[in-house]
């Protein structure tokens, strides 16, 4: 009897112990909730959890939030590259994107039908491809993959408890990484929690002008071998069923129904038959209107595109401007087709573009101090520096600015023939004095790039050590009047010099020795606020003292206004025309006493 009456107890204390385990198990994941879906009452890290499951994350955020919204972008990954602000400013709305990884045409009616149903929804931007007739209905993740109860009427018991009974490895890794999360956009937190689009702060402050740099970067490798496997459309039937149906919903909810096919890289479309092809885009004109950006000029340049099926935000800026007819952003002339219903559009077509079109080779050249006699290599002679902008003006080089460099890109205003941008670093007052004279002789144009703590002053911040002078504000006031100078940043703080500091030196804009990410960010950002606060504007240029950057500087900088950035890597820099990324990290050529006025033609020459 005892034995029997020990067993029992022995059976209940194991089945307490279990209950008491699995109930841990699920208050943690309760509390933690790395998927969103109990609404992250605990942590509000909604980039992290829309990063795990955004159909079930950004449902459950905007729960709390769709006030704040009245229009939505919805569709697979790629449709992350419309860009918010951008929408906003030609819908006059307020957008959220809901992009779903691989988000098939069934996630895109059930999740359009609720946000009709449940929101103030003034226009539904749906974003379709032919990809989207390569599956239907699918679930690849019943975690991370499937949509949330309230989306597609599953049982509400069977949702909460899959994410209840979790494994708890998931809510402690979210938990690991809460404690040591950077600020730079990491693989765990993708997504802007505000706009429900990627985080693509750091991608577009790349430098991405040169193309065999652009295609070595590991990240890139696949453009140089992209796969041939051909692929089939087999739900082609259910897609646009699904798609009818959105159409429909809007239709009696009044909503503005906007159906774009976004571009595409030739090679990811080209792995469907020309036959595929034209079934998609034909079938999707005898359901709707739509915009059809599939294939233009864009489609065969890799530095458009994230990746081989993303294309980059700056893009998403183009075609928003093309449907808007915005003839103030730069987009190529083949870019878009408006392809009204009942029409037989075909399979897309472009011709391969030549790069000499949208592309432009820009040299800079980079002096300092100028006087009578040439020393090292930082001091070039007056008669040195006339010989150069007298070969310039011979060999029919045209000075341009960086407001010029940023029309091109920015708008796709030409370019004169043989541009040079000519830079000066340091602010010394020689420039004032010396140079300046001979770029009025000359009329050439010219950016200096001034120390904001050495501005009128011969002696070191501080420590009053006598240094070379620098003009002052009024001197450069003087020189901007003319129309050939502009005045821009080379930091207020971040010029520092060893032997004058009193304390740490910095390298450039690197951090110091044990400083926090937090402390360098707040550096960095106090740096911009001071030069702004001196110079009575925003310099939209920075040129990095001794050439160093890095990620995060680039993503700060931009943050602080900061849309073209310079190092002294010496090589030739290509301006590309809707992309502002290639105006990042610009080399510029070292100009000093020895290079002679026909060695710098010969230099330009390549």
């Amino acid at each position: 009897m005892k034995h029997s009456m020990s067993s029992k107890g022995w059976l209940l204390a194991f089945a307490g112990t279990v209950l008491l385990l699995v109930l841990l198990i699920m208050g943690f994941n309760f509390w933690t909730d790395p998927f969103g879906a109990f609404g992250d009452r605990f942590f509000q890290w909604w980039s992290y959890d829309e990063t795990m499951n955004p159909r079930v994350a950004k449902l459950s955020y905007l729960e709390q939030n769709h006030e704040q919204y009245d229009s939505y972008v919805i569709g697979a990954s790629h449709s992350s590259s419309y860009p918010t602000e951008a929408l906003n400013t030609y819908f006059d709305a307020k957008f959220y994107n809901l992009i779903m990884y691989g988000a098939d045409m069934k996630d895109v009616e059930l999740t359009s039908q609720y946000v009709i149903e449940h929101y103030t929804v003034k226009n539904l931007v749906v974003s379709v491809y032919i990809h989207n007739a390569e599956t239907y209905d699918t679930e690849a993740n019943p975690l991370t993959y499937n949509l949330h109860y309230k989306v597609d009427g599953s049982s509400p018991l069977l949702f909460y408890a899959k994410y209840l009974l979790a494994d708890p490895r998931i809510g402690l890794e979210k938990l690991q990484r809460s404690r040591t999360d950077p600020y730079l956009q990491q693989s765990y937190r993708v997504f802007d929690p505000e706009t429900g689009a990627y985080d693509k702060s750091s991608r577009d402050v790349e430098p991405i002008g040169d193309l065999s740099a652009y295609l070595a970067r590991a990240e890139y490798a696949a453009f140089t071998d992209y796969p041939t496997a051909s692929t089939s459309i087999a739900y082609l039937e259910q897609c646009m069923e699904s798609l009818a149906r959105i159409k429909q919903m809007c239709q009696e909810a009044g909503v503005n129904l906007v159906v774009v096919c976004p571009p595409m890289y030739y090679a990811h479309l080209a792995q469907y038959s020309p036959q595929d092809q034209a079934a998609f885009y034909n079938a999707l004109a005898e359901v709707t209107d739509y915009w059809d950006f599939t294939l233009s000029s864009v489609s065969y340049d890799p530095r458009y595109f994230y990746d081989t099926t993303h294309f980059r935000n700056c893009v998403g800026e183009m075609l928003l401007a093309k449907m808007f007819d915005d003839t103030s952003v730069y987009a190529p002339a083949d870019l878009g087709r408006y392809v009204a219903q009942g029409q037989t559009p075909g399979q897309p077509q472009a011709e391969v573009p030549d790069v000499a079109d949208y592309t432009a080779s820009v040299p800079i050249l980079v002096y300092h101090n100028l006087a009578e006699t040439g020393e090292g290599s930082d001091t070039m002679s007056v008669e040195r520096f006339t010989q150069h902008m007298a070969a310039l003006q011979e060999a029919g080089y045209a000075s341009v600015t960086f407001d010029d460099l940023r029309r091109y890109v920015e708008q796709g205003t030409p370019l004169p023939e043989k541009p040079v941008v000519i830079t000066f670093d340091d602010g010394y007052e020689s420039n004032y004095t010396l140079a300046y004279p001979i770029l009025q002789q000359y009329n050439m144009k010219a950016t200096f790039f001034v120390i904001g703590v050495s501005v009128g002053k011969d002696t070191y911040k501080d420590t009053g050590q006598p240094i070379l002078p620098h003009f002052s504000l009024e001197q450069a006031q003087e020189m901007v009047a003319s129309g050939l100078i502009t005045i821009q940043s080379h930091g207020y703080d971040i010029h520092q010099a060893a032997g004058l500091e009193e304390g740490p030196v910095r390298q450039g804009i690197l951090p110091l020795e044990g400083e926090t990410e937090e402390d360098y960010i707040r550096y960095l950002r106090q740096d911009c606020q001071k030069m702004d606060e001196l110079l009575g504007y925003t310099p939209g240029i920075l040129a990095y003292p001794g050439g160093n950057a890095t990620e995060l500087s680039e993503v700060i900088l931009s943050e602080m206004g900061i849309w073209c950035t310079l190092t002294i890597v010496e090589k030739n820099n290509t301006i590309i025309q809707g992309m502002p990324q290639s105006l990042r990290q610009l080399g510029r050529y070292y100009m000093k006493e020895s290079i002679t006025a026909g060695d710098l033609i010969y230099l330009l020459a390549g």
